[in-house]
């Protein structure tokens, strides 16, 4: 593969080379726990134990340093394993963070009750307001910028460009969590963040049958790759050989899916945002949305998520979620099946209370690559059912 191939071919080839002893256009999966040596220390390509080292993660974390053009990536068992281990390599008690107040609930969490045990302070901010993220940067303290673009559930957009410079100005690690978007659709190493996280059980995997998460680094953050490969080693977050070949497998077909999620997406958005039942939509792809031109200039696409606050409060909402047949009710998101979701009881159960409560109004949609035309049916027919 040429070093200026472009994101599809990446996508299929990098980290994927044919198995050189049969030809076998698939890496093999290998499903080891240990290597043979050839005599003590003699590691045959550096393997010697799996929780250091694994050939078919490392096919996955070439993958992912790929699609986000940075210069290492690492694979773990889930995304909040890998927001964990940037984090304690990076914090110490004392230190402070910076972070979104509309992001995945259990990244909060893991800030407030994990880290915050340890010592650990943070301050919840509109990180679209650049304003605001200013004024609550403590100089010398503040450790983390821990970004969410778009947001989980309300679909904020924050200019990464913007933050990544102010991060730069005070010193601190600018984070962003690019789950929503995928590398397919938004860059963020390219407008000067620091590292990017992935919960990779979203759309990387994009199948709904395995848990994962990765980090990638930008270029001049070789130290802290190394710090964190450490971290990942001593303490053993890996993700296993056959969870790393089943996210390889998704993230080929990441490209022409999230072409897919975005168009469907953006239909069903049109059609929510007419209706009366609806108070808003929110989507960045619909011109209305505060971020839309934002968006526009930082994603190549708008991406499958959407969220919806219904005029009839709690209530409609959770007789919309329960009532959807096509749309199913669940946990995650970013698979090939469409989910909707209540992030109130669901997802963001755990910040109730905290400056990153979602109201209760909220239903979250994860919109699938079926026919539009069925996805809108069965929104229609939802709607006219909880109207009856």
């Amino acid at each position: 593969m040429h070093d200026d191939a472009r994101f599809d071919t990446r996508a299929i080839h990098a980290g994927q080379e044919f198995d050189p002893t049969t030809g076998a256009v698939i890496p093999p999966i290998y499903q080891t726990s240990t290597f043979v040596q050839d005599g003590i220390g003699g590691l045959r390509g550096g393997y010697e134990y799996s929780r250091a080292g694994n050939p078919t993660r490392t096919a996955l974390e070439t993958q992912l340093a790929a699609l986000e053009g940075g210069i290492r990536g690492l694979s773990f068992a889930s995304g909040l394993a890998a927001e964990d281990a940037l984090l304690r390599t990076v914090l110490a008690p004392g230190d402070h963070v910076v972070i979104g107040n509309d992001v995945y609930g259990g990244t909060h969490r893991l800030v407030r009750r994990i880290h915050g045990a340890w010592g650990i302070r943070h301050t919840t901010v509109d990180t679209s307001d650049i304003g605001a993220v200013r004024d609550a940067i403590e100089l010398g303290t503040t450790k983390v910028l821990w970004v969410e673009t778009p947001s989980n559930p309300l679909m904020k957009i924050s200019d990464i460009a913007a933050l990544a410079e102010l991060g730069d100005e005070a010193g601190v690690l600018v984070v962003v969590d690019n789950t929503f978007a995928s590398p397919a659709l938004q860059q963020p190493l390219a407008l000067g963040a620091a590292v990017v996280v992935h919960s990779t059980t979203k759309y990387l995997g994009g199948h709904s049958d395995v848990v994962g998460g990765g980090l990638v680094f930008a270029a001049g953050q070789e130290e802290l790759a190394e710090r964190v490969t450490f971290t990942q080693f001593a303490a053993g977050a890996i993700s296993g050989p056959f969870d790393a070949f089943l996210t390889s497998r998704g993230i080929k077909t990441l490209g022409i899916r999230m072409q897919r999620h975005s168009q469907n997406a953006l239909a069903i958005a049109r059609r929510l945002d007419e209706h009366p039942a609806v108070e808003r939509v929110y989507y960045p792809g619909l011109e209305s949305h505060p971020g839309h031109e934002l968006a526009g200039r930082q994603m190549s696409g708008f991406g499958g998520m959407l969220s919806i606050a219904f005029a009839g409060g709690a209530p409609a909402a959770r007789r919309f979620a329960q009532s959807t047949s096509l749309f199913q009710l669940a946990e995650s998101l970013g698979g090939v099946e469409s989910l909707v979701n209540y992030p109130s009881e669901m997802t963001h159960a755990s910040v109730k209370g905290t400056e990153a409560e979602v109201p209760d109004s909220i239903v979250r949609l994860s919109v699938g690559i079926e026919d539009v035309d069925d996805l809108l049916d069965d929104i229609d027919q939802t709607l006219v059912r909880i109207a009856g």
